[in-house]
């Protein structure tokens, strides 16, 4: 057997060394200057009242106390609307991320710089992708509540818009990273635009899309919960309705049943994610 750490002897009698491990670079003003920005912040929430005191979780142990002893054993009386509600709830998931994807796949050949056809259509739709990203979910939710009023298509909209500015980013970061020479060389033969990106393009990227898209399930999922809370249907008005009336022990009902779905969700989406690696 070999051994590794030994040295190897080359021309002349000499031992090759290996080389030496590489020096930390010393931090410069950037750094410094990130760490006083963050301990800066670090002291001001502490001064407001936002940071989390250890008296304040002292206190809150009585009370969280008293909230498990009231939603344990849960209440079962109403698990046939907990469940319609929540199959709604994976129904507007579903369905938002069907529709958000997509839309996505247009949007994210028009954000990648080797499909893009024009730099203004470039420009837009990275604009619209990074405007889709950076509002929350629930605040779309709110914007389609005021929109199509309260319900399910609410959600579906809030979903479509969120999984859109996700996924949209995503693809087209995928499409950017294709093999350049797959491109020209459709394009050499004479293919359209449309031919490039169905014969170069999409087999290359459909591992990567797919696994974008059951990661966007799981987040819409978990989303479309929240979303409930502020009217866009879905298992939060039920759970927003048992905790305003204090019956803890039927929002622990619903709380183990979201927790159920959730789980399946992120569980099915591992197992196509594992599949197609």
């Amino acid at each position: 057997m070999e051994a590794a750490s030994v040295p190897e002897r080359v021309a002349g009698g000499r031992v090759a060394l290996p080389p030496p491990p590489p020096r930390v670079r010393r931090p410069g003003p950037f750094l410094y200057l990130i760490v006083a920005g963050v301990a800066a912040f670090v002291i001001h929430a502490y001064m407001s009242g936002v940071a989390i005191a250890p008296s304040t979780l002292i206190e809150g142990v009585g009370p969280l106390a008293q909230f498990a002893a009231d939603a344990f054993p849960p209440d079962l009386d109403r698990l046939g609307p907990i469940g319609a509600a929540l199959l709604e709830t994976f129904e507007i998931a579903l369905v938002g991320t069907l529709f958000g994807t997509i839309f996505a796949v247009p949007l994210a050949v028009m954000a990648a710089r080797n499909t893009s056809p024009h730099p203004l259509a470039y420009a837009a739709s990275r604009g619209l992708i990074a405007l889709m990203r950076t509002i929350p979910d629930i605040v779309w939710g709110l914007i389609f509540v005021v929109t199509v009023g309260l319900g399910a298509p609410a959600g579906v909209l809030a979903i479509t818009v969120d999984v859109a500015g996700f996924s949209g980013r995503f693809f087209a970061d995928s499409i950017e990273d294709v093999d350049q020479g797959l491109i020209d060389g459709l394009a050499a033969t004479g293919a359209s635009d449309t031919g490039i990106v169905a014969g170069a393009v999409v087999p290359s990227v459909t591992p990567a899309w797919t696994a974008t898209t059951m990661f966007s399930l799981e987040q819409a999922t978990r989303s479309s919960v929240v979303l409930g809370i502020v009217g866009a249907g879905g298992i939060g008005v039920e759970l927003t309705t048992s905790m305003s009336l204090l019956r803890y022990d039927e929002a622990a009902t619903i709380i183990l049943a979201i927790f159920v779905v959730v789980l399946g969700v992120e569980r099915l989406s591992s197992a196509v994610r594992s599949r197609i690696r």
